[in-house]
């Protein structure tokens, strides 16, 4: 895969390179530290994947990504961890680097590449759903990223700009929608059963009238989505 660097500071370049060099499949054609000069080199040259910096003086990385319209696959390389969660409201954006980088983590993102190109290659149906990892999600809370499995997850509630993701130990309170975070859950585990709650499709433990029950959370059906709801249960 070809690919490319951006960052202002010389030495986060060198890391990156460096990273990129024990990775047999990746092959650094350039690097540049402002994002003026790679779209123009992007409008000349066919890239793979861009590891790009965020924080940028006079054109920033967010700008970069804003620009470009037939986008390589993008992994953000930063310091900043405040950006997280609306990165991943990018397409292109397959990965979000924190420094410093370890090399186990730089190989994951590598990973996600993969998969990522893989899935974009064929079809997806409805079960395989959309995901960050496959098997779990990064939340920001309180400038720190804190990684969920999927299948710990219980309830989501919407909550105004927030949502409350609900596990059998704890309650997260994340400044985001339920649209937005319902786009990185796997339909094959979430559904949305009401207007402000999606569930863990697993965690059912009992299904009267109106309602569900998870845990010790007894969570409304709308009329709506009440028919999806019946058509997933495996019913005698």
């Amino acid at each position: 895969m070809n690919c490319i660097i951006i960052d202002d500071e010389l030495t986060a370049r060198a890391i990156v390179s460096q990273l990129c060099s024990k990775i047999p499949e990746l092959d650094v054609i350039a690097e540049f530290d402002n994002a003026i000069d790679a779209i123009k080199f992007l409008n000349q040259e066919s890239i793979d994947v861009v590891f790009l910096d965020i924080h940028m003086p006079g054109f920033s990385g967010v700008d970069f990504v804003q620009t470009l319209k037939n986008s390589p696959k993008i992994v953000l390389t930063t310091s900043d961890t405040d950006f997280a969660i609306e990165a991943y409201e990018y397409e292109s954006i397959v990965d979000y680097l924190v420094k410093p980088i370890t090399m186990e983590r730089f190989e994951k993102s590598i990973r996600k590449i993969k998969n990522s190109t893989t899935s974009n290659s064929r079809p997806t149906t409805q079960e395989e759903g959309n995901t960050i990892d496959g098997e779990d999600l990064y939340i920001n809370i309180d400038r720190r990223l804190i990684k969920l499995k999927f299948n710990e997850i219980m309830v989501i509630e919407a909550k105004g700009d927030y949502i409350d993701i609900k596990t059998e130990k704890e309650t997260y309170h994340v400044h985001t929608t339920l649209k937005k975070i319902k786009e990185k859950l796997p339909e094959k585990i979430f559904l949305q059963i009401h207007r402000s709650y999606i569930i863990n499709f697993n965690k059912i433990i009992d299904i009267e009238d109106n309602s569900v029950l998870i845990g010790k959370n007894v969570i409304p059906i709308s009329r709506s989505n009440r028919p999806e709801l019946m058509r997933r249960l495996n019913l005698l």
